[in-house]
């Protein structure tokens, strides 16, 4: 049979349940939008495609939060569920610090990681699906009504008054027909992975780099990115590495995003068999694949307001900020090898692995520099939204804004935004476009939020 289409009949959908909001995504963003809503009183429903939350951080097997402070280390900037989350994983030793350039990250053990989201989603009493993938929205006179879901049960509804995308491809934002961009240079996806073994060649090079030895004299078949590596939690020998990249995917296209994946594992495997091939790779093993690539990119939703380079660089002050951060400017290149940092002192590095890094200024000195920058409300808003907001990396920024604020302390913060501006919207009886963004920022410290 040569079709190029299948007419399924029409149908009628059981729904699944009724909620307030419905939350599509259960990254860390995703569960901390549904938790601030609910904790606000409202009821919330959270759709997961994975049988776990806690997306990057735990699917992904990126562990690390980056700092809580500001670019001199000394003031509090990031607090709210981010912290807490941190301090619930403390009580089960899955978490450590470690200090970074005299700053303090959190290590996250994933695997402690995706119990305590249960936790955490468990105690707030939001409706949890898992093993969920959203697979279209129901509209009336052009405003979502329900999330379509496809599961174990078969096709099912979520009816609900209020949605949030924190899907990170922006699924139901593209399926409600709000507008959204997808730029042509996406910064690269990375597939991540824990290997053990690296011990023996620390023991016996002292100056081990695993960037440096896999870029330095040889020939890859593979992209000539940038690779970093972190200790894991869970065991003493075992090292997290990213180091893959598959420049010009779009994984919110499901052809690309299973080449992608493939792609980053065959990268995997090719690093793991040159690092056996040395003669102190005798031990070194394969110990951990994650659930999904790392998508740093694909769908950006057009909001109220474009957080552009220049602001974050310049740590310009929002009165509808609600969400705070110091993460460099940190932008993967797709059309060529390595990265560009930007920092908020003007300071500009171009690093490539195995490359002496090229050090410059994107500006002068100055004798006082910002040291933090702040996200607004606005970057939620999808225009046109009456009741859709979008949080984490779909909020809307330029390339270089993108670079900074897609980190996941960043992103954290923006789903406890979303999560206490439908709560307000809801009981206000007003658009998205209109919640009150003081009260909004005092709900939000209310909460523990650092709100600046």
């Amino acid at each position: 049979m040569n079709v190029k289409r299948i007419h399924e009949p029409a149908r009628d959908i059981p729904v699944a349940c009724d909620v307030d909001l419905c939350v599509v995504g259960g990254s860390a963003t995703g569960v901390f939008a549904a938790v601030t809503a609910s904790r606000l009183g409202l009821r919330v429903a959270l759709v997961e495609a994975h049988g776990f939350f806690g997306g990057v951080a735990t699917a992904g097997l990126v562990s690390i939060w980056h700092s809580i402070l500001d670019t001199e280390h000394r003031q509090p900037i990031i607090g709210g569920l981010t912290v807490e989350f941190a301090e619930r994983l403390k009580r089960r030793r899955g978490v450590v610090t470690v200090p970074v350039s005299d700053d303090i990250y959190y290590v996250l053990n994933t695997e402690e990681a995706k119990i305590e989201f249960d936790e955490l989603v468990r105690e707030a009493r939001v409706r949890p699906f898992l093993h969920a993938r959203f697979a279209d929205v129901a509209l009336e006179d052009g405003r979502p009504v329900a999330a379509i879901i496809e599961d174990k049960s078969g096709r099912r509804a979520i009816t609900a008054r209020m949605f949030i995308d924190a899907s990170g491809d922006g699924d139901l934002i593209a399926r409600a027909g709000l507008p959204f961009e997808k730029r042509e240079d996406p910064q690269p996806p990375t597939t991540c992975f824990i290997v053990r073994g690296l011990d023996a060649f620390i023991r016996n090079r002292p100056k081990f780099s695993l960037g440096s030895f896999l870029h330095e004299g040889r020939t890859l078949d593979m992209p000539h990115g940038f690779l970093w590596s972190r200790e894991c939690t869970g065991h003493p020998d075992d090292v997290m590495v990213a180091g893959t990249r598959v420049p010009g995917a779009d994984c919110s296209d499901a052809d690309q995003l299973t080449a992608a994946e493939m792609e980053g594992r065959r990268q995997v495997r090719l690093i793991c068999d040159l690092l056996r091939a040395e003669p102190e790779g005798d031990g070194v093993a394969l110990t951990g694949l994650p659930a999904t690539i790392g998508i740093r990119e694909t769908r950006h939703a057009t909001c109220l307001h474009r957080l552009t380079e220049s602001e974050v660089l310049e740590g310009v002050r929002f009165d509808d900020a609600i969400a705070n951060g110091s993460y460099r400017v940190d932008v993967h290149h797709s059309d060529k090898p390595g990265l560009t940092f930007r920092y908020l002192d003007g300071r500009e590095i171009y690093a490539v692995p195995g490359r002496p890094s090229v050090r410059g200024r994107w500006r002068e000195e100055r004798a006082a520099n910002p040291t933090f920058y702040q996200v607004p409300y606005r970057c939620l808003v999808p225009r046109g939204a009456t009741n859709v907001l979008v949080a984490g990396r779909l909020m809307d920024a330029d390339r270089g804004a993108y670079g900074a604020v897609r980190v996941m302390v960043n992103c954290n913060q923006t789903g406890e935004a979303a999560g206490a501006a439908a709560s307000l919207a809801l009981s206000a009886g007003v658009p998205v476009a209109d919640v009150n963004t003081t009260a909004l920022r005092q709900a939000l410290r209310q909460g523990g939020s650092v709100i600046l």
